[in-house]
């Protein structure tokens, strides 16, 4: 089980600057995660033991006020605000430092990846894009961990992006990460892969800015979404207030 109260957040964008070099692994945190993660023992341990967790919800910005958690997020830091973040610090590290570095993206479809890597050439000209699908099942057999696994590792990037959605990104990279033959900060950043492809439309600003993103993409999926966020976030409010204090 999952415990809001005790789990370390990351406070303010500021503070992701303050992460040290190196293999870091950085999840986020939503009322999604949150819901799912007092189902699932192998999530919750993936968002407890990582080094970093960002807080991708104005939901769980107002829940640790509301239990008075031990750490208190100031605002919603989505993970397209990491992508941005850590995109940026490395295009700032390879001209400062004259020569090209590598980011990796691996998860989704080659289409995807291929809109990607089109993109990510052109907004950060000193990076060199490196991508890899996995195959799209339920469960990955051994076989496919130890290929995912290679690929990465003969890789060897300067920033690992995994987007594979929650909890199978979080839950495969916690397994693996003693694997993961790298130095590097990694992110679990599912839907960003979709929007940074644009193949998903984000949300406009307002929506972000007045903590309706999510309302945003039930009114454009309600089938599909209508559950995770109807049904979840009344799920998450009885919970945080209810049993998991």
């Amino acid at each position: 089980m999952l415990h809001l109260k005790t789990l370390s957040i990351i406070i303010n964008k500021e503070q992701l600057s303050e992460l040290p070099d190196g293999k870091v692994l950085i999840n986020t945190i939503n009322a999604f995660s949150y819901n799912n993660a007092q189902k699932d023992e192998l999530f919750a341990e993936a968002l407890t033991k990582c080094d970093a967790v960002v807080p991708d919800g104005a939901s769980i910005v107002m829940a640790c006020r509301w239990i008075k958690a031990n750490c208190q997020p100031e605002e919603r830091i989505a993970g397209w605000d990491l992508f941005v973040f850590e995109m940026n610090r490395l295009e700032e590290r390879a001209k400062e430092q004259g020569k090209r570095l590598k980011v990796m993206f691996m998860g989704s479809s080659e289409n995807v990846l291929t809109l990607i890597r089109e993109r990510a050439l052109k907004d950060y000209p000193h990076l060199d894009v490196i991508t890899y699908s996995p195959p799209y099942k339920a469960a990955f057999s051994e076989e496919d961990d130890a290929n995912i696994i290679n690929a990465i590792n003969t890789a060897n990037p300067d920033l690992l992006w995994v987007g594979m959605t929650a909890p199978k990104q979080e839950k495969w990279t916690y397994q693996h990460w003693q694997d993961l033959d790298i130095h590097c900060h990694v992110g679990t950043i599912g839907a960003v892969f979709d929007f940074y492809a644009g193949t998903v439309k984000r949300a406009p600003r307002w929506w972000q800015e007045h903590s309706l993103e999510w309302c945003y993409r039930l009114l454009k999926e309600p089938r599909r979404m209508w559950r995770r966020y109807i049904v979840g976030n009344i799920e998450f409010l009885i919970r945080v207030l209810f049993i998991n204090r």
